[in-house]
């Protein structure tokens, strides 16, 4: 017969510890959530409401109007086109880039492996600036086009360097010589053995690639100047600035200046929650990626 294993009995002490642990945790929690609640339960609240601080823990005067007026704004549609487009294709750009190169530095025949990877590490710290990048990229004629937008998130040294050091921790060179006795070249040993056994950093990559280019609207910004080309996150910054602006419109009726702080108020938390709903909702099911990409870095290659 088993024998029943006993229960360790907790002193008061060992519960009042735990139980301070759990309201930290709770208050932690609560710290973090709440603006994104917040914001939720804003897009559906009459913005006078939220306005006058009444809007705390449930909507005031339900309302759908600000997503009606979202959803049949053809700007926001495109700009969620545009944002989808831009960062399904730094993605692809970014892996194409990062892999190949990142594997590339890892082996310890490579001439010059220790040049390169120094000559790459020093660009993270010392950068040419926007004056000079925006010329270049003027030169190359690629402003004003969505290959700019693509192109500047697609790669970064951070994400090389995490690559790197992952094939150096996990293909030994043991796999290698198994691979070459077997007549196996570099370029059949890269796609046919190191791309099957790298999908934990191919994943990681592309969620880094996918969330900084969803977030980013710096380089739009900056770069482009045609309206049609614009990421749903120019739009997002043009509604805030434009809510801002309307306080010292004088020149404006005073019902059309009321109606546009109210619709302002209110598409500018519905468009968060729009912007910000699909990462959020795919957070839950990724968030395994982002812990090992940190454990990645974290070893010394």
């Amino acid at each position: 017969m088993m024998k029943k294993t006993k229960k360790v009995k907790q002193s008061i002490g060992d519960r009042t510890f735990d139980l301070v642990v759990f309201i930290l945790a709770f208050l932690a929690l609560g710290i973090a959530v709440y603006p994104l609640y917040f914001v939720v339960i804003a897009s559906f609240s009459d913005p006078d409401m939220v306005s006058r601080g009444l809007v705390t823990l449930f909507p005031r005067n339900f309302t759908l109007e600000a997503y009606q007026y979202i959803f049949k704004t053809t700007e926001v549609w495109r700009g969620y086109r545009n944002t989808l487009v831009y960062v399904v294709g730094s993605v692809g750009v970014g892996l194409f880039i990062t892999i190949p190169g990142a594997y590339a530095l890892s082996r310890e025949d490579l001439i010059g492996r220790n040049l390169f990877t120094k000559i790459i590490t020093f660009t993270m710290f010392f950068q040419g600036g926007l004056i000079p990048t925006y010329v270049m990229m003027k030169n190359f004629h690629l402003t004003n086009t969505p290959w700019i937008v693509i192109l500047l998130a697609s790669t970064t040294v951070f994400n090389i360097i995490v690559a790197r050091t992952f094939f150096i921790s996990n293909m030994p060179k043991e796999l290698w010589e198994a691979a070459a006795v077997d007549g196996c070249g570099n370029f059949k040993y890269f796609f046919m053995v190191v791309l099957p056994l790298s999908k934990t950093v191919i994943a990681i990559i592309a969620l880094y690639v996918a969330v900084a280019q969803w977030n980013s609207f710096f380089n739009a910004m900056i770069y482009l100047t045609d309206e049609k080309y614009s990421p749903l996150q120019i739009i997002l910054r043009k509604i805030l600035i434009m809510g801002q602006n309307f306080g010292s419109a004088g020149e404006m009726d005073p019902l059309e200046l009321e109606a546009a702080r109210r619709i302002s108020l209110l598409v500018k938390y519905a468009l968060i929650v729009v912007s910000s709903g699909p990462i959020i909702a795919l957070y839950p099911f990724l968030q395994k990626y982002f812990v090992k990409g940190v454990m990645v870095g974290s070893v010394k290659g």
